[in-house]
């Protein structure tokens, strides 16, 4: 009972205290710190279905831009939802519309036209209803990103144009993110598949019901629907469906730490190739000989940009001080970098085709035809065949039952590239430690420099931070075991937990900074010394850029690891492997 008692007032504060704060100028508490967008002018995102781009869902995202949906995905969008309702004309049963949903899948909610005046007013009743519940969220902590919101958002939109939604519901949802509407979501409450719990509080937004944010400030979902000049929606029939069975929660995590990850991952090459110069290091390890003895294609891609980085560099240079193997972090970081690259590749091959495609339930394919595969004419599947009729211009097409919301391979890509990161920091913590031993180094700091050069690096201290940042990556490794409570009366009972794999996943990303911060930092520091050592030497024009860049910028370190992107120090150079799996 205390635990029930303690729920209801959490969710009492986020729905009454919380607006009342906002309104009176006092600052929130930490817990409730909302992130809005800083909106960017850009041309509107056409949404087809089928080629959306990661860097597309950054500028819906991120930059505020619009969305509206092509011509082709707009009549896909209806047709599909003509076919739905011809489906129930037909006496074909339709899980979660003439049918129930999860352990009421055999029951009938309503049989023939669901046009009809007395299945209509029953199905906008029930539609209603579940909207303006939602809205009563699930207990506990919001979603405090904008971006992360509006990422789920555009992704329905864009994938929503394969499910029955009706025209109004698709077009509000391109309307909410379009005037820039956040609804307030639940952090907690998905199982990991068919983000259900979370998608709902969009439903309670869009009928006008709970919270959201309009231009960034928290009022009621009726009062910004109002202040954007929208009414709200007046939901009809399979839209609770079409709206909330999907991924989009998972996928969007996965997509925004794809690039931020790959900014790690540009940082990471850079600061290697910095930690060679400033270790006074043996570049054979990326030569051509040992790269094509054991061909990977992502290893050997990164094996020849880090040279690439290095080229004109002393290190080419004959030098009788220069030990003939590096320690082993060293001489491997390529290895684990490339091999982190292989695993972001394969992630954001998932991430496309997860927000390029259906993962609903049931799938209604138009088009298709008994004689387009061998089971589709038999008795068993000629159940699910809409015939079509003039009612919805002579369609034809399939409805069936599946489990395109189990989201495998993504959540296994999820979990293969945390585990990569963390075997790439491994080999950054280490060689960062490695700097303070003058067995790999040769000469200590101040057998080159001055006390007070010394005591101006920050990259010569030396601290426990690596070895701290690392503990917490590696508490993330373990992968999330699979998961099976038989809920909703035994039916739904597998879970996979893609909440837990992704916040993991931003944990170590958001960690892999935090320590290429510190390496940048003792590279850089080590590069200066190596040209104190020998005015003659040269440097990597990329490297010297960017540690020039860090010695210039003001505040923390990994404030400037996180807001710059390595992109702009980095040559063109040598292209990476084929990317394959969709867009972007």
């Amino acid at each position: 009972m205390m635990k029930n008692a303690n729920r209801r007032a959490a969710g009492l504060m986020a729905r009454v205290l919380v607006p009342a704060i906002m309104a009176v100028g006092l600052p929130l508490p930490s817990a409730w710190a909302y992130t809005p967008i800083v909106p960017k002018p850009g041309p509107a995102v056409i949404l087809t279905g089928h080629d959306l781009t990661l860097e597309q869902l950054g500028q819906i995202a991120r930059d505020g831009v619009a969305v509206s949906l092509s011509p082709a995905a707009r009549q896909r969008s209806q047709d599909t939802y003509d076919l739905l309702l011809e489906a129930a004309r037909e006496g074909v049963p339709v899980y979660w519309f003439n049918r129930g949903a999860g352990d009421q899948r055999e029951v009938s909610i309503f049989s023939g036209d669901p046009l009809s005046p007395a299945n209509k007013a029953l199905l906008e009743k029930i539609q209603l209803g579940r909207f303006q519940h939602s809205a009563l969220g699930e207990p506990g902590p919001e979603i405090e990103d904008e971006a992360l919101v509006r990422a789920i958002m555009a992704i329905r939109a864009n994938t929503m144009t394969y499910e029955a939604a009706s025209p109004a519901l698709t077009q509000m949802l391109q309307d909410l993110l379009n005037h820039r509407i956040t609804p307030v979501l639940p952090l907690r409450g998905t199982l990991g598949e068919g983000d259900l719990a979370v998608l709902a509080a969009i439903g309670a937004t869009m009928v006008g019901s709970g919270d959201a944010y309009y231009q960034g400030q928290r009022m009621t979902a009726a009062e910004a629907l109002r202040r954007a000049g929208l009414h709200p929606l007046h939901p009809f029939g399979a839209d609770d469906a079409a709206l909330i069975s999907s991924n989009a929660y998972a996928a969007a995590r996965a997509a925004l730490a794809l690039d931020k990850a790959r900014r790690a991952l540009d940082w990471a090459d850079l600061a290697l190739a910095i930690d060679l110069q400033g270790m006074n290091s043996s570049v054979t390890p990326l030569s051509l000989p040992v790269q094509t003895a054991r061909p990977y294609p992502w290893l050997n891609w990164d094996a020849g940009r880090i040279m690439g980085l290095v080229r004109g560099s002393y290190l080419l240079d004959d030098d009788p001080h220069r030990i003939i193997q590096d320690p082993e972090s060293l001489r491997a970081s390529s290895i684990r970098q490339g091999s982190a690259w292989q695993a972001w590749a394969a992630l954001r091959q998932s991430v496309l085709l997860a927000i390029n495609s259906s993962d609903h339930n049931p799938a209604t394919r138009i088009g298709v035809s008994p004689g387009d595969s061998w089971e589709l004419s038999t008795p068993q599947m000629m159940r699910y065949y809409v015939r079509g009729s003039d009612a919805d211009h002579h369609l034809h097409g399939y409805v069936l039952s599946n489990a395109n919301w189990d989201p495998y391979p993504l959540a296994n890509e999820v979990e293969a590239f945390t585990i990569a990161l963390g075997n790439m920091d491994v080999a950054v913590t280490q060689r960062l430690y490695r700097f303070e031993n003058p067995f790999f180094t040769v000469v200590k700091p101040r057998d080159v420099l001055t006390e007070d050069q010394v005591r101006q690096h920050h990259g010569f201290r030396g601290s426990y931070a690596a070895a701290d940042i690392y503990q917490h990556v590696q508490g993330n490794l373990n992968p999330v075991p699979p998961e099976g409570n038989a809920i909703v009366a035994t039916v739904e009972d597998l879970q996979a937990q893609t909440n837990l794999k992704t916040i993991r996943l931003h944990d170590v990303v958001d960690d892999t900074m935090r320590l290429l911060a510190i390496d940048l930092q003792t590279g850089c520091a080590w590069m200066d010394l190596r040209h104190v050592q020998d005015a003659k030497r040269a440097f990597g024009a990329a490297t010297q850029a960017a540690c020039t860049a860090l010695a210039g910028a003001s505040g923390h370190t990994t404030s400037f690891v996180n807001t710059t992107d390595p992109a702009g120090y980095l040559p063109a150079g040598l292209p990476r492997p084929p990317l394959s799996g969709g867009p972007g």
